[in-house]
């Protein structure tokens, strides 16, 4: 099926989807790379506030190259690769009603995921693309992390294809495939 969703996400928003599923989102969503995932882990750790909203918010796993004329534009945003980040996501999706995850790759966390945040993959290579689909910067916050790892908030709209690659009722499309490709070798043998 495919689904025209608005971010922030309310968990039914999430909960609908299913593997396979492709998914174009409009709205608000927020790149975070390794240093922004530690900084947010080590701020929550200690009661310090975020400044931005995590409530029902899609994480892009992204590092953005930017262009600051009278105002930020991204010249390019595609994905990165998600699975290095697998054990923050853990921890933060404890802290935070993040609802979406976009990356590339996958993640070996779907329990983490279960009934309350998917994981949806977007193209590597098309970061031109993707940067198209933004409709403006919002803000960006921790400057001082670099301009990849400082977290970007973008408005975005039918920012996709998007495919869910693992939904919030434990399937994971990238298990699928493997389990998949390992029957075949078996019957090749």
């Amino acid at each position: 099926m495919d689904y025209q969703l608005t971010s922030p996400l309310r968990a039914n928003d999430v909960t609908k989807l299913k593997i396979a599923d492709v998914v174009y989102l409009n709205g608000l969503i927020i790149t975070a790379r390794d240093k922004a995932h530690e900084r947010l882990l080590q701020w929550s750790s200690v009661g310090k506030k975020i400044p931005f909203d995590l409530e029902g918010a899609t994480i892009y796993h992204c590092g953005p190259i930017m262009q600051e004329n009278e105002e930020w534009t991204a010249l390019t945003a595609g994905p990165t690769t998600s699975a290095r980040m697998s054990e923050m996501t853990t921890e933060l999706l404890k802290r935070f009603d993040v609802r979406a995850i976009i990356g590339k790759g996958g993640m070996n966390i779907k329990e983490t995921l279960r009934d309350k945040c998917v994981y949806l993959t977007y193209t590597g290579g098309c970061g031109v693309v993707a940067a198209k689909q933004i409709k403006r910067v919002v803000d960006n916050h921790w400057a001082d992390l670099g301009m990849a790892e400082s977290v970007w908030i973008l408005e975005v709209e039918k920012f996709g294809p998007l495919i869910v690659a693992t939904d919030a009722h434990g399937n994971d499309l990238f298990d699928n495939v493997r389990k998949k490709a390992d029957q075949q070798m078996k019957n090749f043998n």
